[in-house]
């Protein structure tokens, strides 16, 4: 607050807005920015290329779906209510597990994002995608 030099000799009840404004603003033009980012996806066509191996420490979580939609941890099957109780407890045993995911080419692409989604939210933190090498197969 500030102080009147006027003869009332009482306190000046302005409030200074000048900074309120200015964040309002730099709030506007950020929201202004990302707003259209939120409505509407991007077009990406990704890259083809060949990636290098990488080496892979030798007791790993191999998380599989075969062409029948069966899945498999390493080499034992199990059912997807199976699975909504065993990946929890695996990530809650071994927090820094790493999970490596193995998808036949011809699952849909919803059913990998599901046990995508069921690992994320079991606690799994780092999943990678198992993959032939070679570039895409021409048609």
């Amino acid at each position: 607050m500030a102080f009147s030099s006027g003869d009332s000799g009482g306190m000046m009840a302005d409030i200074n807005v000048t900074p309120f404004v200015d964040v309002m603003l730099v709030l506007l033009i950020i929201f202004m920015v990302t707003a259209p980012l939120m409505t509407t996806g991007l077009d990406v066509d990704l890259p083809r290329a060949d990636a290098p191996g990488m080496e892979m420490p030798e007791e790993q979580l191999i998380l599989t779906i075969n062409v029948d939609g069966a899945y498999f941890i390493n080499d034992n099957q199990f059912t997807w209510e199976e699975l909504e109780i065993k990946i929890p407890a695996i990530a809650e045993n071994n927090p820094d597990q790493d999970l490596f995911l193995r998808a036949d080419g011809a699952i849909p692409y919803a059913k990998v994002a599901q046990l995508m989604a069921l690992c994320t939210q079991a606690g799994i933190a780092r999943m990678g995608m198992i993959t032939q090498p070679g570039g895409p197969e021409e048609d």
